[in-house]
């Protein structure tokens, strides 16, 4: 926060605002209910006919409910999947267990209700094959496998491949590609890997609901080349979700569409492979290859380990230029990066997320550390020894190369712009009054839910994001791009800071590549084939996308309740036209 910001807050803004009018009654929902901690029946549950309820998110210390805000409820229904059934009746989630398929292979995925145990408590959720993560589907780079889906869960529900360049038809987008998979449905995906790399799975309906409570998994896909990661003692994915929870019982999701529309559903439990204790043993020296996977439907992180030395390999789709050692790795959600930590004294190794998150009440940022759990190194050294490869900070030529034909186009002028923004209905009026001067300042990213009572309050049914087309003024799925195949596109995205209560938004593009190719003007120095760039409050990110598969591709910010509330649009990447050559 610049200094003159923080002289605008010198008072804290919830003494301010009790001078503020309530909302009307007119704007409340009737009155307060109880909270859903016991599992029940969806048209059972307390308050659903009267959609409302105790305000049921634990407010951060120092930061009491707002006072116009208690007593109101989100305009939705409140549920939570498999509930009133007999958790004990429930199969135990498993832990995530390594498929390797071949070039032809099938796989069967089938979607079900699990029971799960997290920090003493038994919830029931989703799982792919009764697994949280899903399974890690290992293949060979070129291969191509086919997965026959099953939703048996109480929702409709599609698989997008995430980040895969794969045939269009496959690509898991209801409204676009595909209609939803009914529950008790079957669906047939071809996935073709043309990437080597670190990618996921996960659904394309109701992210908020189906991802948060269990449905993602990881691929890794391997290069023919034995050399093209560096050398490491073992490889780990670590697949770094959240969880929201009060007390006992997990936080229920709207019926009709997303609560928590404006900054996303922000979990207070924090997990590593769908547990909130991650452990891991190592020997003195192990360089441990760790693949990170943002599977949370808002949270941001910055990860690091201890201060143990850390080096940056890859992104998205594709290994870095070079090599770089990196104190912390930013991930956005939906993003992956691929780094190495090279454990070299015995001891215990915190895993860290380190951030600064913001006191909105106070105007404020506050340090905020979580250890999401630990590695123990032993005394015994490692063999073999990888700390002199280690040491080396490598570069790839071939990536370098790859890239070298589309940098005539990192400078000229963008061919499409995009500008983020947020418009809102019936907010309740003190949300609107407390957002209005909290504009007066801004984050560039939002770590934590610094506001919870008023995000939860927020719905899609008052909140809708925007993706606006400079040019043309429409917005969302009214963006009608066509392209030719084999076309490079320039988009240009700015986040505006006036829009009302601004926030970053990673942006997703399906089924391409793309390079972030400068950020406020600064060209990027060391480039990485993404399908997920983060987009800051304020900030304008250059993408470059080589637009090279044909189809219907989605592009949409990956917070699952923005995508919820509207935030999406297609890029249509047209087949080249008979007799062009291409």
């Amino acid at each position: 926060m610049t200094g003159r910001a923080r002289a605008m807050w010198t008072e804290p803004l919830a003494a301010v605002l009790l001078l503020l009018p309530v909302a009307s009654p007119a704007q409340q929902p009737s009155a307060p209910h109880a909270s859903p901690t016991n599992p029940a029946p969806m048209h059972d549950m307390p308050g659903m006919s009267e959609h409302a309820m105790v305000m049921p998110i634990p407010m951060p210390a120092g930061m009491p409910m707002m006072p116009g805000l208690v007593g109101l409820a989100p305009g939705v229904t409140p549920f939570l999947p498999g509930a009133g059934l007999d958790l004990a009746r429930l199969p135990a989630a498993k832990a995530s267990a390594v498929v390797r398929l071949k070039n032809g292979d099938t796989l069967d995925l089938t979607a079900t209700l699990v029971r799960r145990a997290i920090a003493g408590h038994a919830f029931a959720m989703y799982g792919y094959n009764g697994e949280v993560p899903g399974p890690l589907i290992r293949v060979p780079r070129n291969a191509t496998i086919v997965v026959r889906f099953h939703n048996r869960i109480d929702l409709p529900s599609a698989v997008h491949w995430h980040g895969v360049r794969l045939d269009n038809r496959s690509d898991g987008a209801p409204g676009v590609t595909q209609e939803p998979v009914a529950p008790g449905a079957d669906f047939i995906y071809r996935i073709h890997f043309p990437d080597a790399g670190i990618y996921w799975y996960h659904p394309h309906v109701r992210e908020d609901v189906e991802q948060a409570m269990g449905l993602y998994g990881a691929m890794l896909v391997d290069s023919p080349d034995s050399d093209y990661y560096p050398p490491a003692n073992r490889d780990a994915v670590l697949m770094l979700g959240d969880l929201l929870v009060n007390a006992d019982s997990l936080i229920p999701f709207g019926r009709e569409g997303p609560d928590f529309a404006l900054m996303g559903r922000v979990g207070n439990v924090l997990l590593v492979n769908g547990e909130p204790d991650y452990a891991l043993h190592v020997r003195r020296g192990e360089v441990v290859r760790f693949q990170l996977v943002n599977v949370s439907s808002s949270r941001t992180w910055n990860v690091s380990f201890g201060g143990a030395p850390m080096k940056l390999l890859a992104g998205d789709q594709s290994r870095f230029e070079r090599e770089e050692r990196v104190m912390s790795v930013v991930l956005a959600p939906a993003e992956r990066y691929v780094v190495e930590v090279r454990f070299d004294r015995a001891g215990r190794v915190p895993l860290v997320n380190a951030v600064q998150a913001i006191n909105h009440y106070q105007g404020e940022f506050v340090p905020e550390v979580d250890t999401l759990g630990m590695v123990t190194v032993d005394a015994a050294p490692v063999a073999p020894d990888y700390g002199r490869a280690f040491s080396t900070l490598g570069a790839h030529p071939d990536v370098s190369r790859d890239i070298d034909r589309y940098r005539g186009y990192f400078d000229r002028p963008p061919d499409k712009r995009l500008t983020l923004a947020l418009a809102t209905t019936a907010l309740p009026l003190a949300t609107v009054q407390f957002m209005s001067i909290d504009t007066a300042y801004y984050a560039p990213v939002e770590w934590v839910d610094g506001m919870p009572d008023m995000n939860w309050l927020s719905t899609s049914k008052q909140v809708r994001w925007v993706l606006r087309d400079d040019v043309t003024g429409k917005e969302n799925m009214d963006i009608d791009w066509h392209v030719s195949a084999g076309s490079v596109v320039k988009l240009r995205i700015f986040n505006d800071p006036t829009s009302f209560h601004p926030m970053q938004h990673p942006i997703h593009l399906h089924g391409q590549r793309m390079l972030v190719v400068a950020r406020d003007g600064v060209p990027s120095t060391n480039l990485v084939w993404k399908d997920t760039a983060l987009i800051p409050v304020g900030a304008t990110v250059d993408l470059l996308i080589d637009a090279s598969n044909p189809g219907a591709w989605m592009l949409h910010c990956h917070i699952a309740e923005h995508l919820g509330s509207g935030m999406m649009a297609v890029l249509h990447v047209d087949p080249p036209a008979q007799g062009s050559g291409r």
